[in-house]
């Protein structure tokens, strides 16, 4: 009875007991909307911030540490990957440039890169086998120089894509339906940014295709309310950013979206960008499609039926991130 009670657990249990464990390099408004979201929704057990303004990270995190007694127990500390980020099951990258009034995510290219290069040689000597999640824009670019540079596999490094795009397209069509923005399926693929791609044929509620469907009163992909929609969509963070400076929340939230269908194994659909396996007769660059996240990372993306339009979008899209990734030296 007592040999029952007390067996050894496998090691299979003793992994399920390991802490989950973060790294958020990039203290800033991103990093730091990033960090709140993910604490407040019990993310992780340990998570470590990581920046070069070592005054503003340390009262950062104060702040943070503050506010542990109204939230489920986790240890929030300032550190880096190579001292107490090590073996973190997933790093969260949003250092960067930050975005300029009347400056596009493409123009952050440069400056970016030069960044990564000093970043990502720590990621893969101190923490091998955790997935990254880039979130620094240009995000595609990124995540394709962030994939390159680590030599992880493709699955393993991932991009926050047009997630952000695709909540926003959700939000701006529920609210001109009259519902719920969790009530109807609608994507946002490509790039995360001007070239970005709204996927009018899928768009469903309830199974209802919205475009030439069965939803009452469909209108065709070219209406003007709907060419309103997506504009609105592409050139939200413009708009925020001429208000406010930057964008913070929406994209904290999101990436919790991702790492919860990550560490919970999810295999959830959503559009994050990584390597495009052929998909669309597409090769060797990261973009946004409908794709399969879960404890492998970004594990498959999906085959998407497009309209010729539609399909001629995605590949411009990807012609130009082409363009900028043979400009770089990697």
């Amino acid at each position: 009875m007592f040999d029952t009670l007390f067996t050894q657990p496998s090691d299979s249990q003793f992994n399920a007991l390991q802490p989950r464990k973060a790294v958020i390099i990039g203290a800033g408004q991103v990093g730091m909307a990033c960090a709140y979201s993910l604490l407040i929704q019990n993310c992780f057990d340990e998570l470590v911030l990581q920046d070069l303004a070592t005054d503003k990270l340390e009262g950062e995190v104060m702040d943070l540490v503050h506010g542990l007694p109204f939230v489920a127990p986790t240890a929030v500390s300032a550190g880096t990957v190579a001292e107490e980020g090590r073996n973190a099951d997933i790093v969260i990258i949003t250092a960067g440039a930050a975005q300029k009034p009347g400056e596009t995510r493409l123009d952050l290219v440069q400056k970016n890169v030069a960044i990564f290069g000093k970043l990502i040689p720590d990621i893969v000597q101190h923490c091998p086998q955790a997935i990254v999640l880039v979130v620094t824009n240009p995000v595609d670019i990124m995540t394709y120089v962030s994939l390159k540079l680590s030599g992880f596999s493709s699955s393993q490094v991932l991009g926050s894509g047009t997630v952000l795009d695709t909540a926003r397209f959700r939000a701006l069509l529920a609210r001109e339906l009259g519902l719920d923005s969790r009530s109807l399926h609608a994507y946002i693929i490509g790039e995360h940014g001007d070239s970005e791609v709204p996927v009018w044929s899928h768009v469903n509620i309830a199974g209802m295709p919205l475009c030439d469907g069965g939803w009452p009163g469909s209108p065709r992909p070219d209406d003007p309310r709907l060419t309103r929609i997506f504009q609105e969509t592409r050139d939200a963070a413009y708009e925020i950013i001429k208000r406010k400076g930057y964008t913070s929340y929406a994209i904290g939230l999101g990436v919790t979206d991702i790492v919860q269908a990550i560490l919970r194994n999810q295999n959830r659909v959503m559009t994050v960008s990584r390597l495009v396996p052929g998909i669309q007769d597409l090769h060797d660059v990261c973009l946004s499609l409908p794709t399969v996240v879960n404890r492998q990372g970004a594990e498959r993306m999906l085959q998407l039926s497009l309209t010729e339009t539609e399909a001629n979008q995605l590949h411009q899209s990807a012609t130009i991130m082409r363009k900028i990734i043979e400009e770089l030296s990697l």
